[in-house]
């Protein structure tokens, strides 16, 4: 783990200070610039267990796009309204995947009748087991 020099530091609270009115900048106290550096600086916040961020650069374009997807435990309080949609995703999830395994299940089911030789309705088929016994 790398450890941020102090002028880094210092330069993200320049940073963040130059983006504001010179008036409200020069406010801040040497305390409260040192509680905004000491804040900047902790950002365990930002440890995400996956971050995916790619950036997509079109040709002939004068813009680039990105895309960022983080997975990690959430440390903040959900609100109500976040609770019910996260939930409601995760019903909805475990809904398509029930579907897409039973669906799996169903197929192999379907290809060990074809296997046995089990005809259910004569000289009708679905087609699946001949290109399954296609590929070997």
């Amino acid at each position: 783990m790398t450890r941020r020099k102090s002028s880094d530091k210092n330069a993200a609270v320049n940073q963040l200070l130059s983006k504001m009115d010179k008036s409200v900048a020069d406010s801040f106290s040497y305390q409260q610039r040192k509680a905004i550096q000491k804040v900047i600086s902790a950002r365990d916040w930002q440890k995400h267990n996956l971050d995916f961020r790619p950036t997509l650069a079109l040709p002939f374009l004068p813009w680039s796009f990105y895309m960022v997807f983080l997975c990690g435990v959430n440390k903040r309080e959900l609100l109500p309204a976040e609770r019910f949609m996260a939930a409601t995703m995760f019903l909805f999830t475990l809904f398509v995947m029930g579907l897409f395994f039973i669906g799996c299940g169903f197929v192999l089911i379907y290809l060990l009748k074809s296997w046995l030789g089990i005809d259910l309705f004569p000289n009708e088929s679905l087609g699946i087991w001949d290109e399954f016994k296609s590929y070997f």
